[in-house]
């Protein structure tokens, strides 16, 4: 068993460990930026991180209607520009907390005047320590180099902040469910499409809202682990180019959530089977792409979260059939750090 796929089935421990803290250690969290009261939020983070905060920014407009944009750490790394932040929160995601680049942007951010959060796996760390308060993610020790539990925890991890924050019951309990929402998604089988997109040169993966943050880390993981170009894409955009260069070896996954945005991303699909038989979603809506089993928790942020579970276990199959070592992608370490 390789560590990536080990990693993966540890998903839902993980998230129950953290889940099962985040009285304690989120809540107080959520207190403050509630007495707070930002006007505008801003994440900070890069590669699998910057794709939970991705998927944040999206819980965070949609449950608390607040505006989230992500910061370029270069703006403080690089160019040392001071950032006039009073009235909005930060919050920062690192799997080591050890990038000068996010711990430069994220004391930028504090010294101008933004309630300032870390959501880390390594304390102490130098992020933890730029920031006001810093929330351990409780993934454990992850060795593959590919992120997989870190990811899911920092995206639980901001989930329960959202709840605690927004005091939001449906979240709270679609949360204390996703443990064994989790575990379900461990037996789901993608395999189907593992022999087209081990031969497939390029592909693209479609999501909309919490989904478009899935799309990407799945695109990341196919470079990473499978040396395999792919690209994420919003459904919304797929017709406005992108769709040019799907032909019948240009396999296309859609991500898709039981929430307001399946029907069109559904609707998008159908429009490209006629180009490309070698598309899948995760929907029963679509009448015509090749369905992928998925599980319904319940709410529709836990439903996108799910779906990257089986997509790990297809993405680590994918990387052995082509001859490569998932933990050992070429040339990446698994702490990088940049300034």
């Amino acid at each position: 068993m390789t560590k990536m796929r080990q990693e993966t089935e540890e998903i839902p421990a993980a998230a129950e460990r953290l889940l099962k803290s985040a009285p304690e250690t989120i809540a107080p969290i959520a207190r403050a930026f509630r007495t707070f009261a930002p006007h505008v939020v801003v994440t900070i983070a890069r590669g699998s991180s910057d794709h939970a905060a991705y998927f944040l920014k999206y819980a965070i407009e949609l449950m608390l209607g607040l505006p989230v944009a992500s910061l370029g750490p270069s703006i403080a790394s690089i160019y040392g520009a001071r950032m006039k932040m009073g009235g909005a929160a930060s919050i920062a995601i690192s799997q080591s907390g050890a990038s000068a680049d996010i711990v430069a942007m994220a004391q930028t951010a504090r010294e101008g005047g933004a309630l300032t959060a870390a959501l880390v796996n390594t304390l102490p760390s130098p992020l933890s320590l730029a920031c006001e308060h810093a929330l351990d993610i409780k993934a454990g020790p992850e060795q593959a180099v590919a992120a997989t539990k870190s990811y899911v925890n920092s995206i639980v991890a901001g989930l329960a902040l959202i709840a605690y924050w927004a005091e939001d019951s449906k979240l709270k309990q679609a949360l204390e469910r996703l443990p064994e929402q989790l575990e379900k998604a461990q037996t789901l089988d993608w395999s189907i499409m593992l022999d087209t997109v081990a031969n497939a040169q390029s592909l693209y993966m479609l999501g909309r809202g919490p989904t478009m943050a899935i799309a990407a880390e799945a695109a990341l993981k196919c470079k990473e682990t499978c040396e395999l170009h792919a690209e994420a894409y919003s459904s919304a955009e797929m017709l406005h180019g992108p769709v040019s260069l799907v032909d019948r070896n240009f396999p296309v996954i859609a991500f898709a959530a039981r929430d307001a945005a399946e029907s069109s991303i559904s609707e998008i699909i159908n429009g490209v089977v006629a180009k490309n038989p070698h598309c899948y979603i995760s929907s029963q809506q679509s009448a015509d792409a090749i369905r992928l089993p998925f599980i319904a928790t319940g709410h529709p942020l836990t439903d996108a979260l799910a779906l990257i579970v089986p997509f790990y276990h297809f993405v680590e199959q994918l990387s052995r059939k082509r001859g490569l070592d998932p933990d050992k992608p070429a040339a990446l370490k698994k702490v990088t750090v940049t300034r």
